[in-house]
């Protein structure tokens, strides 16, 4: 344990921050998967939408620092070519 007040309120603060960059990551991991079951159920509907959510989940990722902007825009394209894949496969 820091012995120094201001070391104290740091660790207070990492923690706290730590939790809540868990439970964002969680969640965004948590739309791609919507977007995946989507996607394998040829449901072109329900992966457009999801597609939709999980772009706008991606970029407000990256916009509060929980991964990097090149990490977002890498998997913004990935979905959007799997789900382009779909409709011409349908």
């Amino acid at each position: 344990m820091p012995n120094i007040k201001s070391a104290e309120k740091r660790v207070r603060i990492t923690s706290k921050r730590s939790l809540r960059n868990a439970s964002l990551r969680s969640a965004l991991r948590t739309t791609v998967k919507k977007f995946e079951v989507a996607v394998s159920s040829n449901d072109a509907e329900q992966a457009r939408l999801a597609l939709a959510i999980a772009t706008r989940a991606l970029d407000k990722a990256a916009s509060k620092g929980i991964i990097h902007r090149n990490n977002a825009s890498r998997k913004k394209s990935r979905l959007t070519r799997r789900y382009n894949g779909m409709l011409k496969a349908q």
